[in-house]
């Protein structure tokens, strides 16, 4: 079964930013034991593909993100890796 907390994260970035792919992981495994990770938030990756990348630089595509999961962050979520990617990126 999915992590809840993966869901909400996919639900809250598909909201936002309508993406044409989005990957998202729990990496909370690899890091028992973190100090960041007493405190029960969790670690992820994203990788997302959105037309809303076009033409912005990389802090403002992850402040899209961070936005976006805003709601998440320092309590379900401790880190958080993004790959954000415009289509006319892709290769």
């Amino acid at each position: 079964m999915m992590d809840d907390r993966v869901e909400r994260i996919r639900q809250s970035l598909d909201a936002a930013l309508s993406p044409s792919v989005l990957e998202v992981g729990d990496d909370s495994h690899l890091h028992a034991g973190h100090p960041g990770a007493a405190s029960g938030g969790g670690h992820y990756r994203v990788k997302i593909v959105s037309e809303r990348f076009e033409g912005l630089r990389l802090v403002m595509r992850h402040r899209l993100v961070y936005d976006a999961v805003q709601g998440m962050m320092h309590t379900d979520i401790h880190a958080l890796a993004i790959t954000a990617v415009a289509p006319s990126e892709q290769s």
